[in-house]
């Protein structure tokens, strides 16, 4: 799991009059919370945020806190971070702050790995879960929940029940819903014969 470190600094001010003033000087406002802390207003420069993050991990790095009074020392994750719709700007980033020993619920992309048969054959793969809500502890999360889909045909589906996880780590809702499938033309081919297939015997075309 990757780890890393960022300087933050507390801020007494707190509400959208502070937070505008933050960003006018370049800086982005943060929140950091967790269980047995109380929430605590901070800044954080934007490149330094950015180069924390910078990691395979992505959002759920492992950011160890530096400079902060109370907070210096917390191991944290990114829970939220608010970008401005057009510029992509960073507005406001959410820290939780994590025991490593407890279990933690996070979002992990899915990767899909390699080429498809049915991709070769004109189809295409079409991803239905983006990303995948597990749980486990901190120092196991995942940086992707990979899927070789190399020998996969047209018409195949990943679901929930059929993905081989990394030890320690689990999904964290029941039930054996699509990931991934293979769409094309064949297996839209392949149904139209069968209909015509079980069509009673002796039926004509008007």
């Amino acid at each position: 799991m990757a780890n890393t470190e960022l300087n933050v600094t507390l801020r007494e001010g707190i509400g959208k009059g502070s937070a505008r003033s933050l960003r006018r000087q370049g800086l982005i406002p943060a929140v950091v919370y967790g269980k047995g802390i109380d929430p605590c207003a901070l800044s954080v420069a934007p490149k330094d945020l950015k180069a924390a993050i910078s990691t395979e991990a992505g959002l759920n790095t492992l950011i160890t806190l530096k400079g902060a009074g109370s907070v210096e020392g917390k191991v944290v994750i990114l829970k939220d971070l608010q970008t401005d719709p057009v510029r992509g700007d960073a507005l406001h980033a959410d820290f939780q702050a994590i025991d490593l020993g407890q279990k933690v619920h996070v979002l992990v992309p899915v990767h899909p790995v390699g080429k498809s048969e049915g991709e070769k054959q004109g189809g295409g793969l079409e991803l239905i879960r983006h990303e995948l809500e597990v749980v486990c502890l901190p120092t196991a999360i995942p940086s992707a929940i990979e899927i070789d889909v190399t020998h996969m045909q047209i018409g195949d589906v990943v679901h929930s029940g059929d993905l081989e996880l990394p030890k320690g780590v689990e999904l964290a809702h029941e039930g054996n819903y699509t990931i991934l499938t293979i769409t094309g033309r064949k297996l839209e081919v392949e149904e139209a014969e069968g209909a015509e297939a079980g069509a009673e015997p002796g039926a004509e075309e008007e």
